[in-house]
């Protein structure tokens, strides 16, 4: 009776799999199973290295004295919690994935099984509805049943050791399930994070927005200017060369003698001589990081469809995902494109630029300071293609040789 029991489930567990896997099934777009694995285990190294970020900016704002500075870093700590929750969300819906294959795949071993056990089980049934009393009264019936129970004497052992196997698929997929369970609830709970880190980041980043209008009237004009340029420059090209070379007077007129003026947070001030400003001139931004975590699509110096290379790296994140500053430094553009979205034009020290493209939404301002890490902006909402090119002097460099 209790393998008959286990032989009726059959067909329920076999619906069942078929029906949780289509609810589980996350619109990953994995072509193989190796795939799949890559993405667990990309995802949850950018987890890692999230993780450690959010925690060197968390406690650089609790050192932080001045109120700016410590909003600052607050900000780029929550962009970096975010896309640890995003990173672990990836590697739950990979997992989810995973499991779905293998549910989808013990299905179908269930479903080739499913006839030769459906007639098995049906004989069981018919078998277990004659009543042992009305068999004894029938004539012949004795005899009958003697030569009944010696044939299951002999059959029910064989049968026993035949669907081993298939009471091993059963608990299996029962396994399976649970799995699933288990990393749909992680997901949920993940998910539910991730939307708090945002909606106190969009609170934060208000108040910042806020604090910067009061502080300075300059970005308006700035920014008015750098709108201009971009409406002159025929390419995107002509554009950051023109930033660029704005970038360089700047450098240039401060690095000119004349009279010391009292600087805003003397205690904060350093001399720097020409052999430091020549050294940095040479080194990359500190701590250079990738603005988002994903899938390379096409990495620097890859030919185009028409013939030339390309300049930086192409990432595929997330839909919605967190964008971050790759390095600390002074916003030179933000705001739409033609062609590439929304995109930011970032100037670092030594004549260092980076260019963020393909936002569908950008959360600075032309003028302000940011630090490694500071929130850019959000990738879209549909297949997002983000694209990071790193420019020394002008020149287009491999961003994947400076990573901090």
């Amino acid at each position: 009776m209790r393998m008959r029991a286990r032989l009726v489930l059959v067909p329920l567990l076999l619906a069942a799999l078929l029906s949780a896997g289509a609810s589980a099934q996350r619109d990953a777009g994995f072509a193989s199973v190796d795939e799949t694995r890559q993405a667990i285990s990309r995802a949850l190294k950018d987890r890692q290295s999230a993780e450690a970020r959010a925690k060197v900016l968390e406690g650089e704002a609790a050192r932080a004295g001045e109120a700016v500075e410590k909003t600052t870093r607050q900000a780029a700590a929550l962009a970096a919690r975010i896309q640890e929750s995003e990173a672990t969300i990836a590697a739950a819906e990979a997992r989810l994935s995973l499991i779905d294959g293998q549910r989808r795949a013990l299905a179908a071993r269930l479903a080739q099984r499913q006839k030769p056990v459906v007639r098995l089980t049906a004989a069981l049934q018919r078998f277990s509805r004659r009543p042992l009393a009305l068999s004894v009264m029938r004539p012949g019936s004795v005899k009958e049943m003697v030569y009944l129970r010696a044939m299951l004497g002999s059959t029910v052992p064989e049968v026993q050791h035949r669907t081993a196997a298939l009471r091993g698929e059963l608990a299996r997929g029962k396994a399976l399930q649970r799995q699933a369970e288990r990393a749909l609830a992680d997901l949920r709970q993940n998910e539910g994070l991730l939307e708090s880190r945002r909606k106190e980041l969009a609170a934060l980043e208000t108040r910042q927005r806020l604090d910067a209008r009061r502080a300075s009237g300059d970005a308006a004009r700035e920014a008015e200017r750098a709108l201009a340029l971009a409406e002159e420059a025929r390419d995107l090209d002509t554009l950051v060369a023109t930033l660029d070379a704005a970038g360089n007077l700047r450098e240039q007129l401060a690095a000119l003698s004349g009279p010391i003026i009292r600087p805003p947070r003397p205690e904060e001030s350093r001399v720097v001589s020409q052999e430091t400003q020549a050294a940095t001139a040479v080194r990359a931004p500190v701590g250079y990081q990738l603005p988002v975590a994903g899938r390379t699509v096409t990495g620097f110096g890859a030919p185009t469809s028409g013939g030339a290379l390309t300049q930086g790296l192409t990432l595929a994140p997330r839909a919605g995902a967190q964008v971050v500053a790759p390095a600390a430094g002074r916003v030179v553009f933000a705001g739409p494109y033609r062609g590439y979205g929304r995109i930011a034009i970032i100037e670092h020290e030594g004549g260092w630029t980076t260019l963020v493209t393909g936002m569908a939404r950008v959360d600075v301002a032309v003028g302000q300071q940011l630090v490694g890490g500071a929130p850019l902006g959000i990738a879209g909402p549909t297949r997002p293609l983000i694209t990071l090119e790193l420019r020394r002097e002008g020149t287009p460099v491999n961003p994947l040789e400076f990573l901090g």
